[in-house]
């Protein structure tokens, strides 16, 4: 491990220390139980999580055997600070056109950030039925803009008109539907546990 005294103003350090404290709080480990699995000092772990010291590269590579993942992962997570302007023609639509739905991403995800925002769009009639969510106790909030939602979660279904907003974590099967005569327009905000 290199001390660095400049470590803390810099801007990769200190976000790399963030991503790692964050990291450790989502598998509910303290410094000690990682400690044990990496191999790293507790309080080595601690001085990378606060910025103190710069990361050597053996240090990353035993937290990222520990964390499943690759440095190259763990690195492009960290190493740009997200665009803070996403102009509409950089934002990305997809289509299903099988199903009626159309899929703008307003704020992508990005590994610094745990948020993202989505216009979603379902023509008159489309059903759209997902068997379980990309991960388990993911947060939404759904806010109808134009025509009307039915969204069936945990067993319920419940049925927004513009304006409406429905706030969940979706741990199971969820569906949507557009109900009304014409098209639906709804914000769906997602945030990671």
């Amino acid at each position: 491990m290199k001390r660095d005294d400049a470590a803390a103003s810099d801007p990769v350090d200190a976000r790399l220390g963030g991503r790692l404290a964050e990291l450790r709080a989502e598998h509910g480990w303290s410094l000690g139980e990682l400690a044990e699995r990496s191999g790293i000092s507790k309080s080595t772990l601690s001085r990378a999580e606060r910025a103190e010291i710069s990361p050597t590269a053996a240090l990353l590579n035993r937290l990222c055997n520990v964390y499943g993942r690759t440095m190259s992962q763990l690195l492009s997570e960290v190493e740009a600070e997200p665009a803070p302007v996403l102009r509409a023609a950089e934002q990305r639509v997809w289509e299903d056109r099988a199903s009626g739905f159309v899929r703008r991403s307003v704020s992508p995800p990005h590994g610094g950030l745990r948020g993202e925002l989505v216009e979603g769009r379902l023509a008159a009639g489309a059903d759209l039925a997902y068997d379980r969510p990309p991960v388990p106790g993911l947060e939404q909030h759904i806010w109808v803009l134009d025509g009307t939602l039915a969204v069936t979660a945990q067993g319920s279904e419940h049925h927004l008109d513009t304006g409406d907003c429905l706030r969940l974590r979706v741990w199971g099967p969820t569906r949507f539907r557009c109900v009304g005569p014409g098209e639906t327009r709804y914000v769906l905000a997602v945030v990671r546990p």
